[in-house]
């Protein structure tokens, strides 16, 4: 009976994509034990998490994109219900209100699960128009956007509504948005951003996380300590690293949010340059084998859904690295499969199980 539950669940599951995402949450747990400062108690929170997030991704893996889609705007709703939750009771945590207790089930960040609930309306709704697509449905499709990403600003949590913002966008793209609005749209934003910084729009520390990418020292004891300790940490592992629980940044407590946001510090100093590209080998394995799904999608729903969470993915990694590297500002991005977080992880399975069901079900899509 079990073997046969077992076989069910397992029937569409993606073998390439499945390996990639589990080698990397393996080494993400590896490094996560050390640092949490050798205690297991977070490695075992995190490998239940692992599991529950596994089991989830195996069950939506078995259900056909068509089924998938008929979520779309029950989720959607639901998402913008939590953030207004959040914006009225939220739990305030380092003086930002991100976090709604839920009785039971405890702390959730509804802005992670926008992540995939605004692509996923946005999939259905050009799938519905599918044909018929015209400048008034991308109004619509803008409006969709704008609600959860001004919500999520308000927290404030601008790094978050920034990739929220990035998959309505890369859906929109995906769908055929006309290059000139997107040139348009480009230009708009560069001048909203500088009016921003002009009139003091902008939160103090975020203007700080912006100046301390070009010049950390600046504020080396504040806003670019971050940066300048996970440069220190990167930078004197070496090539071959120094061992696992063996980094000094880490376990000196100079490396700060080194189980969530700076991670990959804490394994580029033991793991070294080689563990460092062979991570980044492996989110390219994974991301190159997203985009093949995605384009050998037979359906607008699932070109537009795995396309869209194809970048996602690349852009999780490329934002956490490249603010753990310094190349851009600290914005509190995780990294994918590896950063310890329950929301997080929930939401990155959950788009490898839509991701499998396109994969897997294309013989069930009419063409």
């Amino acid at each position: 009976m079990i073997g046969k539950i077992w076989a069910k669940l397992t029937d569409h599951m993606d073998p390439f994509l499945f390996a990639a995402v589990a080698t990397i949450t393996a080494l993400g747990l590896l490094v996560l034990y050390s640092a949490a400062n050798e205690t297991m108690s977070r490695v075992t929170s995190q490998s239940q998490k692992v599991v529950v997030a596994l089991i989830v991704m195996m069950f939506i893996a078995n259900l056909s994109p068509q089924f998938i889609a008929r979520f779309g705007v029950p989720l959607y709703v639901m998402g913008i219900i939590l953030l207004l939750g959040v914006a009225i009771g939220g739990e305030v945590v380092k003086g930002a209100r991100r976090w709604l207790k839920i009785p039971g089930i405890g702390n959730i960040q509804p802005s992670e699960i926008m992540k995939i609930a605004l692509p996923l309306i946005l999939a259905w709704y050009f799938d519905r128009h599918e044909g018929a697509i015209t400048w008034r449905n991308f109004i619509v499709a803008a409006i969709l956007i704008a609600i959860p990403f001004a919500l999520i600003v308000r927290q404030p949590d601008l790094g978050t509504a920034l990739l929220v913002g990035a998959c309505g966008f890369y859906l929109l793209f995906l769908a055929g948005l006309d290059w000139r609005i997107i040139v348009f749209g480009g230009v708009l934003s560069v001048g909203v951003f500088a009016a921003a910084w002009q009139f003091d729009w902008l939160h103090d520390y975020q203007k700080e996380r912006i100046t301390t990418v070009f010049n950390p020292s600046l504020d080396a004891q504040d806003a670019g300590w971050h940066t300048i300790q996970a440069a220190i940490a990167i930078g004197s592992g070496g090539v071959l690293g120094k061992g696992w629980l063996n980094g000094s940044q880490t376990h000196l407590e100079f490396l700060p949010e080194k189980h969530t946001d700076f991670i990959f510090a804490v394994y580029g100093e033991e793991f070294g340059l080689i563990g460092c590209l062979v991570l980044m080998l492996l989110y390219v394995l994974l991301i190159a084998r997203c985009a093949l799904i995605s384009v050998r999608a037979t359906s607008v729903f699932g070109r537009l859904m795995a396309g869209t969470l194809t970048l996602m993915f690349f852009t999780y990694v490329f934002v956490n690295i490249g603010m753990v590297t310094g190349m851009l500002p600290v914005v509190g991005v995780p990294l994918p499969f590896v950063s310890f977080g329950g929301t997080a992880l929930m939401t990155l399975f959950i788009g490898v199980g839509i991701l499998m069901s396109v994969a897997t079900h294309r013989k069930l899509v009419g063409s």
